[in-house]
């Protein structure tokens, strides 16, 4: 607590010392999140990500289900097959199972692959973006907006850097 006390006192003292400079000078915000979200690349993005998803996981569906049928199959022949024969069986099927969760396990990881590249290679061209505004602007620190407790509206660049964004990046290859 006394810790968040003394960096608050520091950030008033900061602020105070702003109060006689220029408005560039003071901190802006950018909310990253909002760009990944809402940027063309970005929506595309997670519109491409969203359909491999849903068609990767109907596949696995199916294969479950197939293996379901095929558990109910084998419990009702457990009677007929003899018991060397059931073990088997119980075994292909267990086998089937352990090698369906493996492949679930590898298509999620795949797609999270995919989701931190495509996250890392919109901050890619998202720095630049960023350096020449405040370059432009003579804005000395640009804060992420989740990082920030209380700020002006007025002092958030989001729109604007989103609009750049826009303007240069309008797709994000996941592959």
């Amino acid at each position: 607590m006394q810790r968040y006390f003394k960096t608050f006192l520091l950030i008033l003292i900061f602020l105070g010392t702003l109060q006689n400079k220029s408005y560039a000078d003071i901190p802006h915000y950018i909310d990253f999140k909002f760009i990944l979200n809402n940027s063309v690349a970005g929506k595309k993005a997670q519109t491409e990500l969203k359909k491999n998803y849903e068609k990767n996981i109907n596949a696995l569906m199916q294969k479950e289900k197939k293996i379901q049928d095929e558990e109910k199959k084998i419990i009702q022949q457990k009677k007929v097959l003899s018991q060397d024969e059931y073990k088997n069986q119980v075994e292909k099927l267990r086998s089937k199972v352990s090698s369906l969760q493996k492949e679930r396990g590898s298509v999620l990881r795949n797609l999270d692959k995919k989701r931190t590249k495509a996250k890392n290679e919109l901050l890619k061209n998202l720095n630049p973006i960023i350096k020449e505004y405040m370059q432009e602007k003579k804005i000395r620190i640009v804060l992420d907006k989740k990082s920030l407790l209380l700020a002006d509206e007025n002092l958030d660049i989001t729109n604007d850097i989103m609009s750049l964004l826009n303007k240069k990046l309008k797709s994000i290859k996941l592959n």
